[in-house]
């Protein structure tokens, strides 16, 4: 089956689309408020870690642990 031109670029569209949709939704959560306790632990959220990521929401510890979970279940 032969992709024709038109289906090729309305294809690159909607990826062109959801690439900004993904960026749009990365740039509000940055610029949304973290939490002042981790939602994990419960601990506080470091103030370095406030002043560098104001949306975080998690502790670092908590934040590396989730990370690394997320690339396990992502393999």
């Amino acid at each position: 089956m032969r992709i024709g031109n038109f289906d090729r670029e309305l294809s690159e569209q909607r990826v062109e689309q959801e690439k900004e949709a993904a960026i749009a939704a990365a740039r509000s959560a940055l610029a949304g408020h973290g939490l002042n306790e981790c939602e994990e632990c419960d601990k506080p959220v470091g103030e370095a870690r406030r002043r560098a990521m104001p949306s975080a929401t998690r502790c670092i510890l908590c934040q590396d642990t989730h990370e690394r979970e997320l690339r396990k279940v992502n393999r």
